[in-house]
């Protein structure tokens, strides 16, 4: 069997790129429903929305692919937040569940992305995957 040497290099950073159909309405739901930041050099085609010390490029048509899932970790309360975006008429595609890795969320952006937030898992309530 052959050693192991991994490439020698430090990641500064990972950041998916989703593929979006309309720059405007993709920045209408990051930034304006999610509360992300758009980036000031982003254009119509490319751009980057962040919040802390991640984010999510956006690229119009060329690059990802639709229907991608992306986990958001936060620290936060879930359900006041499901709240919000069902008010803001956010689509829900699970409601925030129990789970022993996380209490979880998940949400469709305009192009039908997963959101999958969540938080730490509340040990003294039951887990739904078990």
């Amino acid at each position: 069997m052959a050693e192991n040497h991994p490439a020698k290099f430090r990641v500064e950073n990972i950041a998916p790129i989703l593929n979006v159909s309309d720059m405007v309405r993709s920045l209408d739901f990051y930034v304006g429903i999610l509360g992300f930041k758009n980036a000031d050099w982003g254009t119509d085609e490319f751009s980057l929305v962040s919040r802390e010390n991640s984010g999510l490029y956006l690229c119009k048509g060329g690059q990802g692919m639709p229907g991608t899932w992306v986990w958001i970790g936060f620290d936060g309360d879930i359900f006041s937040l499901y709240r919000e975006l069902v008010q803001k008429g956010v689509t829900i595609v699970l409601a925030p569940t129990n789970f022993s890795w996380a209490c979880e969320m998940q949400v469709k952006d305009p192009d039908g992305h997963v959101l999958r937030f969540g938080t730490d898992p509340d040990e003294q309530q039951p887990f739904a995957d078990r």
